[in-house]
Parts: structure tokens; sequence; C-alpha cells
């Protein structure tokens, strides 16, 4: 296990769509251990693979204690309902922090680390989560969608 570098906006790719996972095997799984182990030295709560330049279908949430660490592989959102407004942040945009409209809740499925199908619901931060990561899969981040975006510094002095 290691940490890998994290890809930073601009590089493009941020913007590329990420392939399916066909092979589980060893290279899946340290690729897993690793993306985790990144994205806890970084102090995320998520981590999608072309975060760290691997365009595959692959991200790690851990984003409450309820679940802990989350691997998904070749992961879709299959229903979405409610609605939330909230900051959000992203490894990859230091710095930055956006306002994002997202479901509330999300049912997410995939595939664990084996090949074997998965499910997920999420409320809240993990929904938020679920969703962020998703989008980085499909080359969107967050400041694409943000109804407003600011230095991440702004929200820490306003108390938040």
């Amino acid at each position: 296990m290691s940490i890998r570098l994290i890809v930073k906006h601009p590089d493009e790719v941020l913007r590329e769509r990420a392939q399916e996972v066909t092979k589980f095997n060893s290279n899946l799984h340290k690729l897993l251990d690793d993306m985790a182990d990144t994205m806890y030295d970084a102090n995320g709560v998520g981590l999608a693979a072309p975060q760290i330049g691997i365009l595959k279908r692959v991200i790690v949430v851990d984003a409450d204690e309820e679940h802990g660490l989350i691997e998904l592989v070749n992961p879709e959102i299959v229903s979405a309902e409610g609605e939330q407004l909230g900051p959000e942040g992203c490894l990859s945009i230091p710095g930055l922090q956006g306002d994002v409209r997202r479901a509330n809740k999300v049912v997410i499925r995939g595939q664990d680390r084996y090949g074997n199908p998965v499910q997920y619901e999420g409320t809240g931060l993990l929904a938020r989560a679920f969703q962020h990561e998703v989008d980085h899969l499909n080359g969107v981040l967050f400041i694409d969608i943000a109804e407003s975006v600011y230095e991440a510094r702004k929200a820490e002095e306003d108390g938040e």
C-alpha cells in the first residue's frame, strides 16, 4: 500500500470518462488499497481513480462511522431523492469550495474488489460523497455544477 500523487485541476485526465473495470485481480486490489491510503492521508472523504491519474471506474468513500470505508467498482447511482444544498471541496481542487445542490438520498450499486455485486444507500454527506465521486468518473467536477464557488477559507471565517 502506498500514497499516490493526487492530480490537480486543470489536468485533462480529470475531464475524461473513466473506463469500466473488467479484471478483478491483485492490480485492482492494490489500486483500491492505495486509493484508501491516499484519501486518508489527504483527509478526504472520497477519492475516484481519475484523481490519481487512473481512468478506471473505481471509487473509495469514507463519510460516516456507520459504513466506514466503502470500495465501489463500476458504481452507478440507481435512485436519488430529496435535495440538499451545501459546501463541497475536492482534493483535486485545493483552496476552493462551492455550494452544490445534490440529492439528499441515493442508492448506489457496483461491485466489490472481487466482482461481487454490492449496493449501498446513503443520505446527507454520504449521498453527497457518492454523487461527487461518480461525477469524477464522468469527467465532471464540482466547480462545473456549483451554484457559487469561493475560497475555502471563506467558510472557516464565516464559522461554518
